[in-house]
């Protein structure tokens, strides 16, 4: 006779009846609980925050998770008591143009706080006895900055990526920017020379190994050992290379967000297509083969190597898990991880919508209004089944399994995916952003007894950019606030 497969509500049951006899600890059980599908499809709308005048683009919580700290394009910072909806802390950033993340920094009692920006600005605001709060530039990129990560466990170390290409890294010790390198393009006939980078993410079981991503198909991974800190050394060289085979070569395809799980797999979400899953086997090692396998390779079909020795030998090679059914074409959108133990997928996606598949299998299992336009950030609470969200709109969503039914799939996820690649140019907000590019990388090159020369013909540069771009705007993801001249400089 064939087994009836056990539902949700069967293995709740198995579950209690092993805690009670002491077959499972109560802290398995818990995991258990949180990472329940059956709570995953009861998420529903607890409470609106709304304070912030403008597009919510950053969201997270602190490390007890009562806390949910927020950024926007009205540069205001707001510490938010999420499950009251009382502000406990606001406070303006410092910064000229939209906040695109703003995050508290470990084992500072909430003090510490660090943000990126569309002015290029990396910022750290301290908050003081009775509430005041100090803000002071610690660097700045040549574009838009628009993620920082912050090392896990550590009160002090975090590193920002910005729209030139630069990698920084930050001791709040000394207050000094460490300017890493700058992300050059794998294609030698591309025609932005810089990879214009938007997501950076650190590997949380192993803090020394960081990736990139932004305007080719390629995330890069570096280890920070390898720098040299007297600067003998050329750390522009990644260690290891990830992409789907069939991307390889498509110059059309770009990178929004990144994310690691406790295990070390890395996500990656393309503009214009989907989010894959890699493991550290999957790797296509330090120098990759550029040859585009696209025009061979089915749709996560092709067979790739590694230069990692354990999978040389292999006939075939596990191709990352795929993730589809969202939209993200229009804005740079996070991804990330959700549960426990990482047990799902969740990311925005252009319809407004938030999706969430299972990690193992990649199932779409839930999908969920949550802006009337785009959702860019969706951040998982640390400890329980509660997600925050934000998007165009100026509220921010909290999502706890509160809701009396099961949620169903709806039937028109696909009409609302539908929508023809356009490439990266055309989701760089201004001409003046590929003018930077070059810029930026000219600058960097020159030689340091000419510098005072360089910043003031490229002051001049931007001038005479702004001047010709003076009825345009999109400085921000979802393309608000117009940004001058002065945002590129000291």
């Amino acid at each position: 006779m064939r087994k009836r497969r056990r539902n949700s509500l069967d293995m709740a049951i198995v579950d209690v009846w092993q805690r009670e006899v002491g077959q499972l600890s109560t802290r398995n059980f818990a995991h258990r609980l949180a990472a329940s599908e059956d709570l995953v499809l009861r998420l529903d709308i607890f409470r609106k925050l709304e304070k912030h005048r403008g597009c919510v683009n950053t969201v997270s919580f602190n490390a007890d998770g009562d806390i949910v700290v927020s950024g926007s394009d009205d540069r205001r910072i707001i510490f938010w008591d999420w499950e009251t909806g009382s502000v406990e802390l606001s406070f303006h950033s410092g910064h000229n143009n939209n906040v695109f993340q703003a995050k508290i920094m470990p084992y500072t009692d909430d003090r510490s706080i660090v943000t990126c920006a569309a002015d290029g600005q990396v910022r750290h605001a301290q908050v003081l006895e009775r509430g005041e709060v100090e803000t002071k530039l610690l660097g700045k990129h040549q574009g838009r900055a628009h993620k920082l990560a912050v090392e896990p466990g550590s009160p002090h170390i975090f590193y920002t990526c910005g729209e030139d290409g630069l990698v920084q890294h930050f001791d709040l010790r000394t207050g000094a920017a460490t300017q890493l390198f700058t992300c050059q393009s794998f294609h030698d006939h591309s025609y932005m020379p810089i990879i214009y980078l938007n997501a950076i993410a650190i590997d949380p079981r192993n803090p020394n190994l960081f990736v990139v991503g932004g305007s080719d198909e390629y995330t890069r991974l570096y280890d920070i050992r390898k720098y040299k800190w007297d600067g003998s050394t050329d750390f522009g060289q990644p260690m290891d290379y990830f992409c789907p085979s069939h991307l390889i070569g498509d110059e059309q395809v770009g990178i929004t967000g990144l994310a690691f799980s406790d295990q070390s797999e890395l996500l990656v979400s393309y503009i214009d297509e989907f989010i894959y899953l890699f493991t550290r086997e999957m790797g296509l090692g330090p120098y990759p083969d550029p040859v585009s396998t696209d025009s061979e390779a089915s749709e996560m079909g092709a067979d790739h190597h590694s230069a990692f020795p354990s999978a040389m030998d292999a006939d075939v090679k596990d191709s990352p898990q795929v993730y589809k059914g969202h939209r993200n074409c229009d804005t740079v959108k996070g991804v990330n991880f959700f549960g426990p133990k990482c047990e799902y997928v969740v990311s925005g996606s252009d319809c407004g919508r938030i999706f969430i598949w299972k990690k193992k299998g990649g199932e779409l299992i839930r999908v969920m209004q949550a802006d009337k336009n785009v959702v860019n950030c969706i951040e998982p609470h640390p400890h329980t089944t509660v997600l925050a969200s934000s998007g165009i709109e100026t509220n921010i969503k909290m999502w706890t399994p509160n809701a009396l039914d099961r949620a169903t799939l709806p039937t028109n996820i696909e009409k609302t995916r539908s929508k023809p690649r356009g490439g990266w140019l055309n989701h760089m907000a201004l001409p003046h952003d590929f003018m930077m590019q070059l810029f930026s990388q000219e600058r960097r090159s020159a030689s340091p007894v000419h510098d005072g020369d360089n910043s003031a013909a490229g002051r001049q540069l931007v001038e005479l950019i702004f001047t010709i771009n003076t009825n345009s705007d999109g400085s921000s993801d979802d393309g608000g606030n117009t940004s001058g001249p002065e945002d590129f400089f000291h």
